[in-house]
């Protein structure tokens, strides 16, 4: 994988990887910059976030679970001196629909965690990581009811 930014001016660039999509990098105005596009720490959790959200909801599929909607958080803390790296993080799955069945959301949860994410396995060796989920039962009318929530512990 190749990846790179181009310096654009003071605190801004452009990102790009080999499928030649851009990304806008940005800064805080109190450190300089122009507040005009994503701080690389929150591609690092959104990237996190979207490896693992397409896994869960592509083994979801698989499993013919009728997900109608489908977010993935990622709370990451942050140390309070330099560099600010990731301490901990909490991933919170939230899946919507009909009769989605709990342990199917869990165990795809754990494939995710434990076989198929990268981004998640390579982070995992530098902080904890908690998985929660939240499942709501959809209604015909568009009505939503909390249906399951839970936390997937990993085994050791």
């Amino acid at each position: 994988m190749q990846a790179k930014v181009s310096w654009k001016a003071g605190l801004t660039f452009t990102g790009s990887a080999d499928t030649g999509f851009e990304v806008p990098l940005g800064a805080d105005p109190s450190v300089g910059g122009a507040n005009d596009g994503f701080r690389p720490l929150e591609l690092m959790a959104v990237g996190l976030a979207g490896c693992t959200a397409m896994d869960v909801i592509s083994i979801l599929r698989k499993k013919q679970q009728d997900v109608t909607a489908f977010e993935v958080r990622v709370q990451a803390e942050q140390a309070d001196g330099h560099p600010h790296v990731f301490t901990r993080a909490v991933i919170t799955y939230e899946v919507r629909g009909r009769a989605v069945d709990e342990a199917a959301v869990r165990r795809a949860i754990e494939l995710s965690a434990s076989k198929y994410c990268p981004a998640q396995a390579m982070l995992a060796r530098v902080f904890p990581m908690q998985l929660d989920y939240r499942i709501h039962e959809q209604g015909t009318d568009g009505s939503l009811t909390p249906a399951a929530s839970g936390t997937v512990i990993l085994p050791a």
